[in-house]
Parts: structure tokens; C-alpha cells; sequence
């Protein structure tokens, strides 16, 4: 049963680790998509085609990484501790950072699953949590993960917050929008 626990252990690290880098690939695209530029050779359709499909990978993999762990009796995940924040047994606070960020993925993915029943406003009110679930997610990883003192770990936990750093700071900037300088009456 020991070769179990280790097998979704490590399943559990990785699946959690895949979670958190499609999540982070999703919010620059999903940045992106809302600037109404291309990516490259992308069309503005594709990137919001590629956002929407690198989302639902990440919650799989999220579901995959909750799923894994509730199965192995090192981590000693029991369904509460899934659904209600900061009652787990093993660092309840930064296993509660993780509750909270699969909370907030999951009223997105309800929201966006009913999106037309419930209407684009607040579809869209919702979707805002989608900017804080990254640094939660980001902050659960780097409390409660094993692997934060690896090297390879810090290096991609860096470059990923950069990466979201600076879309943000891109997000907030005055020229943004693709449409800022028509709007403005300056044309290219």
C-alpha cells in the first residue's frame, strides 16, 4: 500500500503543479483576449478558443490533483476540507488557500456554464474571481507545496508571477485596449 500513497503523492505534486502553470498560461491569454490583439499568427477568435480550452484543462487537472490527494493518506484530505477552507489536518492555512482557490475555479466554471441562464453581466461579475484564484493558488504552492525548495519550482514560480505581473500592470495601463486609440480619435 506504501508504493499507493507514493504514487499518488507524487501524482498529486505533479497534477497540482500542471494545474497552476495551465491557470497561469489562462490568465495571460485570457489578458490577452480581452486586449483584442492577436497572438502571433492567432486570430482574437483562437485566443479566446485557446483561454477557454487551457481553463478547463487546468480545472481538470485541478480536479485531478484534489482527486489524487483525497486518496492518499500522507496529505489526510477528508470531502470537507475540500469544500470548507482552513479545517484541514496538515497546514490548515495554506491548505485552506487551496480550498478557497478551487472554490472560486469552481463558481466560474458553474458561471460559465450557465452563462446564458444567468446573463454576460454577471457572468462577467463572477468571472472577476478569476484574478484573484492566481495569487491564492500561487500562495497555496508556495506554503503547502513540497517541492518549494526546489530550484526548479522557485524558477518557474517566479517567471510565472512575473509573467502575471506584468499583464496586469498591461491590463490596468491607460492603452490597453487595441480600441484605446479609435476611441481617443488617434488611428494608427
Amino acid at each position: 500500500m506504501a508504493a499507493m500513497d507514493e504514487a499518488m503523492w507524487a501524482f498529486g505534486r505533479v497534477s497540482g503543479f500542471v494545474s497552476l502553470a495551465l491557470f497561469t498560461a489562462s490568465v495571460l491569454l485570457g489578458i490577452l483576449n480581452r486586449s483584442g490583439r492577436p497572438l502571433l499568427v492567432l486570430p482574437r477568435f483562437s485566443i479566446s478558443l485557446l483561454h477557454r480550452n487551457i481553463a478547463l484543462l487546468a480545472t481538470v487537472f485541478l480536479g485531478l490533483h484534489v482527486g489524487s490527494l483525497l486518496l492518499d493518506s500522507f496529505a489526510k484530505l477528508n470531502p470537507v476540507d475540500i469544500v470548507v477552507p482552513f479545517l484541514g489536518s496538515f497546514q490548515p492555512f495554506w491548505q485552506g488557500l487551496g480550498t478557497v482557490a478551487l472554490d472560486l475555479v469552481l463558481a466560474v466554471v458553474v458561471t460559465g456554464l450557465l452563462r446564458h441562464r444567468i446573463g454576460q453581466r454577471s457572468f462577467k461579475a463572477v468571472h472577476w474571481l478569476s484574478y484573484g484564484v492566481w495569487p491564492v493558488a500561487m500562495a497555496h504552492a508556495l506554503g503547502n507545496g513540497t517541492d518549494v525548495s526546489s530550484g526548479w519550482f522557485l524558477l518557474l514560480a517566479a517567471a510565472s508571477a512575473v509573467a502575471v505581473a506584468a499583464a496586469l500592470l498591461w491590463r490596468l495601463s491607460p492603452s490597453f485596449l487595441e480600441t484605446s486609440h479609435a476611441r481617443q480619435g488617434n488611428l494608427p
